[in-house]
């Protein structure tokens, strides 16, 4: 999909830049592919398409928003963002 001339007919026309890793370096975007494959599933619940831009804006903007705050994540014991940062020491504290 990425590789169609459609989509890059589309991120010519939108200004957007095209970033692809050399054949087999699949683990360069494993994390873009994990966070997209998450939003996918949980914003779109099996819908193919969104009713217009303004519904998709808004939608990717709450998933973000709870992504980053409150959903529980493995890396942080299972914990949500912002309940982690509240009972551990900032890092950047020692970095400043």
């Amino acid at each position: 999909v990425y590789t169609s001339q459609a989509f890059q007919d589309t991120c010519t026309a939108l200004g957007v830049t095209q970033s692809m890793g050399a054949i087999g370096t699949s683990a360069d975007n494993a994390l873009a592919e994990s966070f997209n494959a998450s939003m996918k599933r949980e914003v779109l619940q099996d819908s193919k398409t969104f009713t217009n831009q303004l519904v998709c804006q808004r939608e990717v903007f709450r998933w973000c928003t709870r992504y980053n705050t409150v959903r529980r994540h493995s890396w942080c014991n299972h914990l949500a963002p912002n309940v982690f940062e509240r009972h551990n020491e900032a890092t950047l504290k020692h970095a400043s």
